[in-house]
């Protein structure tokens, strides 16, 4: 078979030109480095079975033989590697393009929902809201800088302002007939349709409207996931607010996935229902304004990052990541892009 010269092991020049289309944002640097990871891989396989082998001196077992079985080795796993490899390559691709927002084809998308982590919508997993958890049961996130510096600090509209992001005056409402299936078929229908609900609670609850946009896109997969009921009607549910006894309005049982010591649970449990976006939002706002869990969170008005992190503090989601994944969403391509677009259709 024969060799280019990027097959080569020995050629180190590769690693110059690799750094440069790095340091160029080049596509094809991210497959060349997931392929040097898989070849990496795959030494480390045939050097563990080497080990495992006993008795192997088909080369005399001398030094200079063993220096070159790994020299053979090394280059075995690179040609291994090149061409489909064992597929690990790929899988790194993938989920790299994935934490940088981009698409198969190298196109921005919001991928925080895609991670491992997320198989399962938030409305049908990790539920902490509604059930009378005890804020000081669930650990705080850490109160890292790198938020601030990743996301800005407060809105400079300062407290009781909200960051609707230039879009003034608000957008029209749509009505509830048109949305009586809610079947968003892309993040832009979901974003088109939640938006002015959001702004509106957005400056009920004096936070920026993107951070309510990203949540209910985290809770209920962009539309996709939402819960809903048994003939297949919309809940509206987009915060995934459980209904316990306090709630007198309709409900909808449901699977959902739950952390019990520790262990992902699946349980049936009872949500909210309701029968627009409008009410959605609207009890959502009613549901933080008067549980004390979540006063610290609303302390923090104009503070995108800030919110979520007290959000999660306060244990609205099992979660770990919670904060951080809404945070992705608010300040990710998929969102500012939606919003840019709207801004041009109000000018």
């Amino acid at each position: 078979m024969a060799l280019s010269p990027l097959d080569s092991v020995t050629d180190f020049g590769q690693f110059a030109g690799l750094k440069a289309q790095a340091r160029e944002q080049d596509p094809a640097a991210l497959q060349k480095a997931a392929r040097q990871f898989e070849s990496l891989m795959l030494q480390q396989m045939l050097k563990a079975m080497r080990a495992a082998t006993p008795g192997d001196d088909a080369l005399g077992g001398s030094e200079q033989g063993s220096f070159y079985r790994d020299m053979f080795d090394q280059q075995l796993a690179v040609q291994l590697s090149s061409g489909k490899g064992v597929g690990l390559a790929d899988m790194l691709v993938r989920q790299l393009r994935m934490s940088q927002g981009l698409g198969e084809g190298g196109s921005a998308v919001d991928t925080s929902l895609s991670s491992g982590a997320s198989i399962f919508p938030l409305s049908l997993r990790e539920r902490g809201r509604g059930e009378g958890l005890p804020a000081e049961g669930v650990e705080a996130p850490s109160e890292n800088a790198s938020l601030t510096r990743a996301y800005g600090a407060t809105s400079p509209q300062g407290r009781g302002k909200t960051d609707i992001d230039g879009i003034n005056p608000p957008l029209a409402l749509k009505t509830d007939e048109t949305l009586s299936e809610f079947r968003p078929k892309t993040p832009q229908e979901f974003i088109d349709a939640v938006l002015p609900h959001a702004e509106k609670a957005a400056r009920e609850l004096g936070i920026p409207a993107r951070v309510l946009v990203a949540q209910a896109a985290l809770e209920t997969g962009w539309g996709k996931h939402q819960i809903r009921h048994a003939d297949g009607k919309a809940s509206f549910n987009l915060f995934g607010i459980k209904a316990d006894k306090s709630w007198d309005g309709d409900r909808v049982r449901t699977m959902t996935h739950e952390y019990e010591g520790g262990r992902m649970e699946r349980q049936e449990a009872k949500f909210r229902s309701y029968g627009s976006i409008a009410e959605s939002f609207e009890d959502y706002a009613r549901f933080l304004k008067s549980n004390p869990r979540y006063e610290q969170a609303l302390r923090h008005q104009g503070s995108a990052h800030q919110f979520a992190a007290g959000l999660q503090k306060a244990g609205y989601a099992t979660d770990p990541s919670y904060a951080q994944k809404i945070m992705r969403i608010a300040y990710g391509p998929t969102v500012q892009a939606a919003l840019n677009q709207n801004r041009q259709v109000m000018a």
